[in-house]
C-alpha cells in the first residue's frame, strides 16, 4: 500500500506554529491579529466555510470579523466594504469568499483589495510577485500542498510534475510553486491531448481540474509516483446512488489508483485541512509584514 499523505498532521504543525506567532504579536501590539471574512449571498457550502474559519480562529486566538451582504447586493456595495476594510488598520486580512452572485464582478472586487491583507493571494499585485518567485503571501491550496511534501520528505526539486487543471486559485500558483521548487512542471487542462502519456511520465501528479474521480488506476502510472488530489466533490458517482449529504471524494479514484503509486493524499483529510491552516499562517505573516515586525519562525 502507498504512504497515504494525511493533511492533519501538517495541519497542526502549521496551526501550532501560527498559535505561537499570535501569542507574540499580542505581545508585541495588545492585539491578536484580524481576518475579515466576506460573504455575499446565502450558497450553503461558502457558509459553512466561513463558519469554519471563523471556528479556527477562535481555537488559535487569532481575531475574526464576519461580513455578510445579501445575495442583491450591488457592486458599488459590495466595494464599499472592500473599501472599509482596507481602511481598517485592526484588520491584518481580508477574504472574500468565492463564489459571488453573478450579477458582481469579482475580479474587479480582486484588483480593489489591498494587496498586503490579501490573505487567498487574488489581487493581480500578489500573483505578480508569486511569479517573480518573491511572494510575501502564498496561495492557500497550493501552498498547502508544498507543505504537505516537505512534512512527507518528498523531494520535488528535478522531479518531473504534473498539474492538471489550470485554475487562479489552484492550478497555475501551483504550477509556479512547483517550478520555484526546481521541478520540471507540465499543465494539463481541458484541451490537453493524450493526458495518459503525460502521467506516465510524472513522478508528481497534482490533481485539480475539479471531476469526480476522473483519474483510474488503468492509468500507466509512472513507478515511485506521488499522487496530490486537490479535488472535493460531494454525491453519487455513476451507477452509486446519491446519499443524504453525499460521500466525498475527489479528483482521484482513489481505490484503483493507490496501489499503483507510492503516495497519494486521501479525501477528505489530505489537502482540505491546509487550506484553513495555510490562511491562517497567512493572516499572521499578513499582521507582521503591515507592522513591519520579523517574523522570527520563518517556515510559517
Amino acid at each position: 500500500m502507498p504512504l497515504l499523505l494525511s493533511g492533519k498532521p501538517v495541519a497542526e504543525a502549521v496551526q501550532a506554529r501560527a498559535k505561537s506567532a499570535i501569542d507574540a504579536f499580542r505581545k508585541k501590539t495588545g492585539r491578536a491579529p484580524a481576518l475579515a471574512t466576506v460573504l455575499v449571498g446565502d450558497d450553503p457550502a461558502s457558509a459553512i466555510y466561513v463558519r469554519k474559519k471563523g471556528e479556527m480562529c477562535a481555537r488559535l486566538g487569532l481575531g475574526h470579523r464576519d461580513f455578510r451582504l445579501p445575495a442583491s447586493a450591488k457592486q458599488a456595495e459590495l466595494e464599499k466594504l472592500i473599501r472599509e476594510l482596507n481602511a481598517d488598520a485592526a484588520i491584518d486580512g481580508i477574504l472574500v469568499q468565492k463564489p459571488l452572485p453573478k450579477q458582481l464582478d469579482g475580479q474587479a472586487v480582486f484588483d480593489l483589495l489591498d494587496p498586503a491583507k490579501d490573505v487567498d493571494c487574488f489581487s493581480p499585485h500578489n500573483a505578480g510577485l508569486l511569479a517573480q518567485g518573491r511572494a510575501r503571501l502564498l496561495p492557500c491550496t497550493p501552498a498547502g500542498v508544498m507543505e504537505i511534501l516537505r512534512h512527507y520528505k518528498i523531494a520535488v526539486e528535478g522531479k518531473t510534475a504534473l498539474v492538471i487543471g489550470r485554475s487562479d486559485i489552484v492550478g497555475k500558483p501551483m504550477a509556479v510553486l512547483l517550478t520555484l521548487a526546481n521541478a520540471t512542471v507540465t499543465v494539463a487542462h481541458s484541451k490537453t491531448r493524450d493526458l495518459a502519456e503525460h502521467v506516465a511520465l510524472a513522478d508528481i501528479v497534482v490533481a485539480a481540474m475539479g471531476k469526480n474521480r476522473f483519474l483510474k488506476g488503468s492509468l500507466a502510472w509512472k513507478k515511485g509516483c506521488v499522487v496530490i488530489d486537490v479535488g472535493m466533490h460531494r454525491g453519487s458517482v455513476g451507477s452509486l446512488a446519491a446519499s443524504s449529504g453525499g460521500k466525498l471524494s475527489g479528483d482521484v479514484d482513489f481505490d484503483t489508483v493507490a496501489p499503483k503509486v507510492a503516495a497519494i493524499t486521501p479525501v477528505p483529510g489530505g489537502v482540505g485541512p491546509m487550506t484553513i491552516a495555510m490562511l491562517m499562517a497567512n493572516t499572521v505573516r499578513a499582521a507582521f509584514v503591515r507592522q513591519g515586525f520579523l517574523l522570527e519562525n520563518s517556515s510559517l
